[in-house]
């Protein structure tokens, strides 16, 4: 029986990923912050999801997710779907500090953990470490300096895991999906263009990390947009306006 842990299970895509996943008899692991949630989303296949509150910002987040690999009796897969974000063209700086802590801090101190669960058991298996990222780290966004600056960190790091994984023969796959626009809670219900709903990403982002595609870009579309955005030059990008 395949197991995978997902961090930030409590809506979203980290809740659709989780679901479907125990639907087809995986051992599944969530975890989020809102212990209510979680109770919720177990109750939906009680013999196969497990779940351990973990903020992935507090001190003990890397204790207590090892607990939940103890809990799921090991880790095929580990998918990073925890995230925050806003517009903030004022610069909040309580915001930043939030999505900091989330994206960049979080994010580091997960990845880094299972790198080592699977650097230190040496598995015959090949374990697989995936996060949900964005396309927003192609380039800065001023409405959103934060976010795409954190999710250009974690491109950047997914990145050099990869390759630490090969220079110490670790036996691990690295998985960078970045979606668009997902009608998500983290959208705050506004739209966006080329917004896509969970329906239509879910079964494209299990697809990639399952056959453990270095780089996903979701979908096609958002492919050739974040292309021509690496094109544009930074005296001309500064005068794009992409949403206000």
């Amino acid at each position: 029986m395949k197991k995978i842990i997902i961090i930030g299970a409590s809506s979203g895509m980290g809740m659709r990923v989780a679901t479907d996943f125990a639907r087809l008899g995986w051992r599944v692991g969530i975890a989020a912050r809102r212990e209510d949630r979680l109770k919720e989303i177990k109750a939906l296949y009680p013999d196969r999801i497990e779940y351990m509150t973990i903020d992935v910002a507090a001190p003990d987040a890397v204790d207590r997710f090892y607990k939940l690999i103890e809990l799921i009796d090991g880790m095929d897969y580990l998918l990073y779907a925890a995230g925050c974000g806003w517009r903030n063209p004022e610069l909040d700086s309580s915001r930043d500090e939030q999505t900091i802590a989330v994206n960049v801090l979080g994010f580091t101190k997960i990845i880094n953990a299972a790198y080592k669960y699977y650097r230190d058991t040496a598995n015959l298996h090949r374990g697989h470490i995936a996060a949900i990222t964005s396309v927003a780290g192609t380039k800065g966004i001023g409405i959103s300096a934060t976010y795409s600056a954190s999710k250009r960190y974690q491109w950047t790091y997914l990145q050099a895991i990869d390759q630490l994984a090969h220079q110490q023969r670790v036996n691990v796959s690295i998985t960078d999906i970045r979606p668009g626009f997902v009608d998500t809670p983290l959208l705050n219900g506004k739209e966006y263009p080329m917004e896509m709903s969970i329906d239509y990403v879910a079964p494209r982002l299990e697809k990639a990390m399952l056959r453990a595609r270095r780089v996903a870009v979701i979908d096609s579309r958002w492919a050739v947009v974040t292309a021509l955005w690496k094109m544009v030059p930074d005296c001309l990008w500064r005068r794009v306006e992409l949403i206000d």
